[in-house]
């Protein structure tokens, strides 16, 4: 982790230690909320991957409500205070499904716990360097993150285009459904490359949910939620899906939370030096231990751990507002709505039609993400050996045979019919072999001087 130098290029009108007008604070504030993705569609992915019901799902969706304000309040104000919204990312989604598919959702959120608490502990700073950069230098190579999410958009894919129909039996099945899900994809891509540097753009997975849902309301395939179940004002649920640990959920968590502090860190330098402030090792392990204390407090709700939405920062950047008073308020926002239950469970209950659909759009923006980040990898042929075998050993993990995981113990069975974990696993085990004590043998060999032979005379006959 390396410390940035304060910049006198200062790009904001607004820093972060101003205020604007009222009206302002609340527009801008609610501009953020809307940038917050995976609030509004994580939630539903997750309970369509595991047949949740709508009760459960809002359960989800409350709490991340929850964990989103939290966060984004306390860095707001105590902790970094720096204009930082965070939200659910898709690290811990795809790992919420892995693992609830697996274990059930008890242990997965519980393992997540487990997993924040380690990480609690190393953003305590050990003298200039935190141990917490340590572990990004060592396992958040681009080699294993870029591989990975390539993995995970691959198993994620399931979800999406297949659930373009709707389902067997249900009004609408086929053709009707599928039109209205190209219609919410359509909406999503239009909004995505003609929306500029407005809102437009950067809500560009909502503003697609809301096209899709009207026509599937207008068409007869959705009709609102009944609401009525649901208190009009209420805590979210306290381990709504019991609590459990498992091993192997843990060590996935782990990676997951790896994956969001090293985002994260990124994201604290880059907005800092916009209002020319120094972002020391202490400042960010301050952001850090907001970061995981909220996820491990949300999580015990059933939220989805957070990390720092790059969307947001691109809303401070275009908007030159740099306030964290109005960051402060898109966290206010979200805690009241975490209070009201019949707002989680309306978003709970939209079209599955439609938010398969959008998501779509999202799960191959994360396989993109990850295409992106392997542009960084040298590709000899270590690398080529570690990605290679990783990635295909985890998808083909998914057509291993019942009669083949029945004798192996339960423990391991659960991570083979995971692409995710498989992939995990693999690319930490042979990252760490290849890169990490191979390769240095390697390069001392070929670096080391060669002996020179000499050809003795030969005397003539």
């Amino acid at each position: 982790m390396i410390e940035n130098p304060p910049t006198t290029d200062r790009v904001l009108d607004v820093g972060f230690d101003d205020r604007v007008s009222a009206p302002r604070t609340a527009l801008y504030g609610l501009q953020h909320l809307l940038a917050l993705t995976g609030i509004w569609i994580f939630p539903v992915v997750i309970g369509a991957a595991l047949s949740l019901g709508q009760g459960q799902v809002s359960h989800i969706v409350q709490a991340c409500f929850f964990m989103t304000g939290l966060v984004t309040v306390l860095q707001s104000t105590r902790l970094l205070r720096l204009p930082i919204v965070q939200g659910p990312t898709a690290a811990f989604m795809a790992a919420l499904i892995t693992a609830g598919a697996s274990y059930g959702l008890g242990v997965a959120f519980g393992s997540m716990m487990v997993a924040g608490a380690v990480f609690l502990l190393l953003t305590i700073p050990a003298g200039r360097i935190g141990v917490f950069g340590h572990l990004t230098r060592l396992a958040a190579h681009p080699l294993v993150f870029g591989t990975l999410f390539v993995i995970i958009g691959a198993q994620l894919a399931s979800i999406g285009l297949p659930h373009w129909f709707g389902t067997a039996g249900t009004p609408g099945f086929g053709w009707h459904s599928f039109w209205v899900a190209a219609a919410t994809v359509g909406t999503v891509v239009v909004c995505m490359v003609f929306g500029g540097s407005t809102l437009v753009k950067r809500g560009a997975i909502v503003w697609g949910i809301v096209v899709g849902s009207v026509l599937a309301g207008a068409t007869g395939l959705w009709s609102v939620p009944d609401l009525s179940g649901a208190h009009l004002v209420g805590p979210p649920a306290f381990m709504p899906f019991g609590f459990g640990v498992q091993w192997p959920v843990v060590v996935l968590m782990l990676l997951a939370f790896l994956q969001a502090g090293g985002e994260a860190m990124g994201m604290y330098s880059l907005v800092s030096g916009w209002g020319g402030q120094r972002m020391d090792v202490a400042r960010v392990n301050r952001g850090l231990f907001a970061e995981f204390l909220g996820s491990v407090v949300g999580a015990a709700f059933g939220g989805i751990g957070t990390t720092s939405y790059p969307e947001n920062a691109g809303i401070i950047r275009v908007t030159r507002i740099g306030s964290r008073f109005v960051t402060m308020t898109a966290g206010g926002f979200a805690l009241v709505l975490a209070f009201l239950p019949q707002v989680s469970l309306f978003i709970a209950g939209l079209s599955p039609v439609v938010l398969s659909a959008a998501s779509t759009v999202l799960f191959g923006i994360i396989a993109a993400s990850g295409i992106q980040t392997l542009r960084r990898v040298e590709w000899d042929e270590l690398n080529l050996a570690v990605a290679g075998t990783s990635f295909i050993v985890a998808l083909g993990s998914q057509f291993l045979s019942p009669e083949v995981l029945a004798l192996l113990p339960e423990d391991i069975a659960g991570i083979l019919v995971s692409p995710m974990m498989v992939g995990v696993v693999l690319l930490l085990v042979l990252h760490g072999t290849v890169n990490g004590l191979v390769r240095p043998v390697l390069e001392r060999r070929a670096a080391a001087p060669q002996p020179v032979v000499t050809l003795e005379a030969v005397p003539a006959p």
